[in-house]
């Protein structure tokens, strides 16, 4: 039987997953309205309906949502932003998406939290049932826009809500880039600790069909939450180590001590002379994975790559691409965050 075609608004449309959401759903014959603060400047464009405008306007949120049959709201200030842009986009925008969606009939809103807001836990895997703890402004905010959801749901809004892990894939930058740089400059990766802990990552591909399964399956069965990661992973050293490998240089995933090196980042992360954040370093050292069997028993989720094969496409693609964002950083996912001091500290690997 074909499939139904309905008309997708992506907020966040131009960022790392709205971009491949947008072909993943157009391949699949649907309409496609990009909803975001940045032009739409890929080769889908003349393919879809593009709208430049910030979640937090909750008047433009309604014109946009008109005719609109499924949302999928991916837009976020991402934890380099500020504490009050991140509290603003990730809390009162989720808001205004969801109420222009109520007053306009969307059918659904999937929602793109994080597993951000399971905190720092102290233990594994991780289960949709277990605490919410929010580490940082970021992990707050993400707490907080999932009550929102959980309110529209009590107004008989289908909300299903998306918990993924750190996902990878086509177009992502971010703080990988670190990775795939110092891989394709042949040299050694430090990472701090022997990298020995179970870390999860997600290929975006997976990502976009879990989300998809909850824009399709029965509303009663996907009215709910969801983890979403990889079924295989290795360890953080294991995965990364991949990585160099398949470089090619011979290069070896180098273990800092602990303490010291969580010392040094605390200290460069204060002045501000390096792109990790305390989320970043501060789990790199832990386990950290969560539980996917209820995706895959209730929404029949099947990720089809591992840590490793995902790692390596996102580096394949990187070097691929590296003339469209060499001299390029900032601070969201599409381009490489600025090295900061850790630039200097290349040398030494």
């Amino acid at each position: 039987m074909a499939e139904e075609q309905k008309s997708y608004l992506i907020t966040g449309g131009s960022g790392f997953l709205g971009i491949n959401m947008v072909r993943y759903l157009l391949a699949r014959g649907h309409k496609v309205t990009s909803y975001d603060l940045l032009p739409f400047d890929y080769p889908e464009r003349p393919q879809i309906t593009e709208i430049i405008g910030d979640i937090r306007n909750l008047d433009d949120m309604r014109k946009a949502m008109q005719g609109i049959d499924i949302v999928i709201h991916t837009a976020a200030a991402l934890p380099l932003y500020k504490k009050e842009d991140i509290f603003s986009t990730d809390i009162d925008g989720t808001r205004n998406v969801l109420q222009a969606a109520l007053e306009n009939g969307v059918e659904r809103v999937i929602h793109i939290s994080s597993t951000a807001v399971y905190g720092v836990p102290d233990h594994h895997p991780l289960y949709e049932t277990d605490p919410v703890v929010g580490v940082g402004p970021y992990g707050e905010a993400k707490i907080k826009a999932e009550e929102v959801c959980f309110e529209y749901r009590d107004k008989g809004m289908c909300v299903p809500v998306i918990r993924p892990k750190s996902f990878i894939g086509l177009e992502r930058l971010g703080v990988f880039a670190l990775l795939y740089d110092w891989a394709k400059d042949g040299k050694n990766f430090p990472i701090p600790g022997k990298g020995n802990n179970l870390y999860q990552y997600l290929d975006v591909e997976d990502l976009c069909d879990a989300i998809y399964l909850t824009a399709t399956l029965d509303r009663d069965v996907v009215n709910d939450t969801f983890n979403i990661g990889a079924k295989e992973f290795g360890t953080f050293k294991e995965d990364f180590q991949a990585v160099l490998d398949h470089a090619g240089f011979g290069k070896k995933v180098v273990s800092i001590p602990v303490a010291p090196a969580l010392w040094i980042l605390r200290i460069l992360d204060r002045l501000n002379l390096s792109p990790l954040y305390p989320w970043v370093y501060e789990t790199a050292v832990k386990d950290s994975f969560v539980s996917i069997e209820k995706a895959e028993r209730v929404l029949g989720f099947a990720p089809k790559y591992s840590n490793k094969d995902a790692l390596i496409r996102n580096y394949d693609w990187y070097v691929a691409n590296l003339q469209n964002f060499e001299g390029k950083s900032g601070v969201t996912h599409r381009v490489p965050w600025s090295q900061g001091i850790l630039k200097l500290a290349k040398i030494f690997f």
